[in-house]
């Protein structure tokens, strides 16, 4: 079974939607094995800990550089012997060293089907303002490798989201994430995990 790290930096709804994948069977070869958040204070945390997963906070802002940071983050993620790494609204980009220690073993979510309203600058709501403000019909999520280029790694899978008359950001960024990234996360995961054992 393989280690799953997951990084987070907010609400966790993402890690909400694995960790139940999991207790549901869906995710048979990877076993959540750590939280990891950027945040003290986000909710994340809870629901990892509610799920009885081991928590580590790795602050930015805690280090005097981008290495101490990489040397930090990096420690944490060997002491728990992690496989594969999710990105599930982890608002920190990962510099290339830690690129280069997990090749093609981590996955990030992104709001909209790449490569349309992708790239930096492009999180959270201005993903869907963007896609609203564009009047695009049909929207949704993908989850991707990391590499050095934002949300620029090979795509895994993607799915697609209609736009309802009507929605405003928060409406469509509640469903893309009801009907693709909380359904894509966890089956990459085990794509991933299965792929690798």
């Amino acid at each position: 079974m393989l280690k799953v790290a997951v990084l987070v930096s907010g609400g966790g709804t993402n890690l909400q939607a694995i960790l139940d994948a999991k207790a549901a069977g869906q995710i048979p070869h990877g076993q959540i094995a750590l939280v990891v958040a950027s945040r003290p204070d986000a909710f994340a945390l809870t629901r990892a800990q509610n799920a009885e997963v081991p928590t580590a906070v790795v602050r930015r802002k805690g280090y005097p550089d981008s290495t101490a940071f990489d040397d930090a983050l990096l420690a944490t993620l060997k002491a728990a012997q992690i496989d594969l790494i999710v990105l599930a609204g982890y608002l920190t980009i990962l510099s290339p060293r830690i690129i280069a220690a997990y090749p093609r073993r981590i996955l990030n979510v992104h709001p909209s089907l790449i490569p349309s309203f992708c790239g930096e600058g492009f999180y959270g709501l201005r993903v869907h303002e963007a896609a609203l403000a564009k009047g695009v019909k049909v929207t949704g999520a993908t989850v991707h490798f990391v590499n050095e280029v934002p949300d620029g790694g090979e795509i895994l899978l993607q799915k697609a989201v209609e736009v309802q008359p009507g929605d405003t950001p928060e409406l469509l960024q509640r469903r893309v994430m009801e009907e693709a990234e909380w359904q894509l996360l966890p089956r990459a995961i085990e794509l991933c995990c299965a792929g690798l054992a």
